[in-house]
């Protein structure tokens, strides 16, 4: 049995954690936490002279550097003087060099919300008239790229092992307290301590390079570290690791002096000393977090931090102990197997765990998405749903499980503990007998080959006897020591192959094993989908900015149409692929029968300007049969693409069809009408 279920185990830890890296790479980069909400000069005006400063409004305050906020003139040198400075609550300003010319003028920002989360994007205004620009910063992927994935990894990790660590000491202190002199549990949760320790270095590494460069090269970099220290997400990281010094001393009294200690009244003032000071080592970690993530900002902060605590302490004791359960049942001696009521003590306390996670989980969805249409409209809410669906999946199938329990307490023969864990008369009973049989069946094994041995030695030393009298002693001689240490192997093999027969043999031990073994592949991918979740853009924050932009674009239009007569045309599309989402305008001036300037913006749904391959716009005016007249606009900056010179022959209702491509075959087409001349 053992040669065919433990290859079955690791091929389906082997397939769970591929799946889970198939999660954190295809999730991409972190989104934004913070969002653009406004600017001045805006996104795309043209305005008559230079102006002194550029000011950005975020929708939550973020923290800044030297390079935050930075002005790039049409050649891409830059403008812009000094450090940025905090103008007025959520707005951020940096002030400009005298006597600019006229031109396009790139602003690039990259700043770290309020959540810990880097956030960045680009935008271009003019002064006087709009031009060409060399001004390039990219597609301003704030966190992402290699050290983005790295630093995604270290928050799983830091996660497995916050779970792995506090849910096994739970199980054990809670529910199998002989549990702490088993060995494969002392390993793992030893092993959580360790993850999640080395996470946790991990992530204080490479913390200043991913809220900045995003450069592998600057990992290394002691000064960014030294900066990191001083932020609140550094604070955090820096408070873990000292919580994990007393985790530390809490792991050696739980498998030293605790696994020691004689049943009794000393042994349950230790239990209840090392319940309360767990509690509090595990609720200062899950704090760890929560004063530096989501719960740290955005509405009602004051209660969404100790929730967030207890929505971990129920996500690790729930899943920290299926864990636990599930290496109980597959490594424990056969001789002290985890029993029906260690089993049905940790249902009783998975099925509180759940309660408190869904009472959490309901507060956490209000909070972050606002509305019900967040669900389906923003990606926090599909992942949402998601979580949603796996947590499901794991109740059903710890239904299951239940049911696998009770028939267990229902075959087994006695097991009465106690409910502080204390072992009954009767099971020290049942153990020693058991440790009985075992001492006999080794001793009869252990006689038989001695007994073999003197018969040899018998047969042989008839003959020699009278010469020497001493044959026996010679056959006793080679006999020893490597013949008996291999008859001592084998047997101890037999033995060992017999007991997990025994075990194995148990239909409703075996499917229970199988149960817990297929929630905790479950819970492999919730854990995943989960830390992809916290570095997603809350759904409220997403739809505020949407909500925002489109009035700053209504707002910009109906002023353009009322000074100048130019058209404005607002389309959203969705090419259907990864990241196809999106809105286009298109600016029209003077939109008039003859010559026009023509720009095209090309926004996220959250506003930031999205640089796509591809953007080709036609003019077809069917009542009189003109066209499509194509035009293929330049790039000049991230999302912004510009046509001089473009022709509209005779005034009438014209369709302005806009070709978007977001990759290399997706790609859809959207129009609009409109009256021009």
């Amino acid at each position: 049995m053992t040669r065919t279920i433990t290859p079955r185990l690791r091929t389906l830890v082997l397939l769970f954690l591929a799946v889970t890296g198939a999660l954190l790479a295809g999730a991409g980069p972190a989104s934004a936490h913070a969002a653009l909400t406004g600017s001045d000069p805006a996104q795309g005006v043209v305005v008559p002279k230079a102006p002194d400063q550029v000011s950005l409004t975020f929708s939550e305050n973020v923290s800044l550097n030297n390079n935050s906020i930075r002005v790039l003139d049409p050649k891409g040198k830059r403008v812009d003087l000094a450090k940025p400075n905090n103008l007025t609550g959520t707005t951020y300003g940096v002030q400009l060099k005298s006597g600019l010319g006229k031109g396009t003028y790139t602003v690039a920002w990259q700043v770290v919300s309020a959540d810990s989360h880097p956030v960045a994007g680009a935008y271009t205004f003019s002064v006087g008239a709009p031009s060409t620009t060399v001004a390039s910063v990219g597609d301003q992927d704030a966190g992402g790229g290699v050290v983005g994935w790295l630093y995604g990894f270290g928050r799983y990790m830091s996660y497995a092992g916050y779970i792995v660590l506090v849910g096994g000491a739970a199980f054990v202190l809670a529910c199998w307290q002989r549990g702490s002199g088993v060995q494969a549990l002392q390993r793992l949760v030893v092993g959580g301590w360790l993850t999640l320790t080395a996470a946790t270095l991990w992530l204080l590494l490479l913390r200043g390079s991913y809220a900045t460069s995003g450069s592998v090269g600057d990992i290394f970099d002691l000064n960014l570290l030294g900066q990191v220290l001083q932020t609140k997400t550094g604070a955090a990281l820096v408070s873990r690791l000292l919580l994990l010094a007393a985790a530390a001393l809490f792991i050696a009294v739980l498998f030293g002096a605790y696994d020691k200690r004689e049943e009794g009244a000393e042994k349950r003032d230790l239990t209840f000393g090392l319940a309360i000071g767990g509690t509090v080592v595990a609720a200062g970690l899950a704090a760890s977090w929560a004063m530096a993530e989501h719960a740290s900002t955005g509405l009602q902060p004051g209660i969404a931090m100790p929730v967030d605590v207890i929505h971990l302490l129920a996500v690790a004791t729930w899943l920290g102990g299926l864990t636990t359960l599930l290496v109980a049942l597959y490594r424990a001696p056969a001789d002290t197997p985890v029993g029906a009521v260690a089993v049905g003590r940790f249902s009783r306390v998975a099925f509180g765990s759940v309660v408190a996670l869904v009472a959490t989980g309901i507060y956490q969805s209000w909070r972050q998405l606002g509305s019900w249409s967040a669900f389906t409209d923003t990606a926090y809410g599909q992942l949402l749903l998601v979580k949603i669906a796996l947590v499901a999946l794991l109740v059903g199938i710890a239904s299951i499980s239940r049911r696998w329990t009770r028939r267990l307490a229902d075959t087994a023969v006695t097991e009465t503990e106690e409910s502080t864990g204390e072992v009954t008369d009767a099971e020290e009973k049942a153990e020693k007998e058991t440790v009985k049989a075992s001492a006999a069946t080794k001793e009869a094994s252990v006689k038989s080959g001695v007994s073999s041995a003197s018969a040899a030695s018998d047969t042989s030393g008839v003959s020699g006897a009278k010469g020497s009298g001493k044959g026996t002693s010679v056959d006793d001689d080679s006999e020893d020591p490597e013949r008996a240490v291999q008859l001592a192997r084998q047997q101890a093999a037999k033995d060992s192959a017999r007991q997990k027969r025994v075990r194995d043999a148990d239909p409703n031990r075996f499917g229970l094993r199988r149960s817990v073994l297929a929630e905790a592949g479950v819970a492999v991918a919730l854990l995943a989908v989960t830390t992809v979740l916290t570095q997603t853009e809350p759904g409220r924050t997403e739809q505020d900015a949407k909500a925002t932009a489109a009035a700053a674009s209504s707002s910009s239009s109906s002023s353009s149409n009322s000074s100048s007569g130019a058209l404005t045309l607002d389309m959203s599309f969705d090419t259907g692929g990864k990241d196809g989402k999106g809105v286009v305008r298109v600016d029209l001036d003077p939109a008039a029968v003859g010559t026009n300037e023509m720009h095209v913006y090309v926004q996220r749904p959250n506003g930031r300007a999205f640089d796509i391959p591809e953007v080709k716009v036609a003019f077809t005016l069917a009542a009189k049969k003109i066209g499509p007249l194509p035009v293929a606009p330049d790039h000049v900056t991230t999302g912004h693409w510009a046509a001089n010179g473009v022709q509209i022959p005779m005034a009438g209702d014209w369709q302005i069809a806009v070709t978007v491509r977001t990759s290399d075959i997706d790609q859809v087409t959207v129009s609009k009408n409109a009256q021009i001349g």
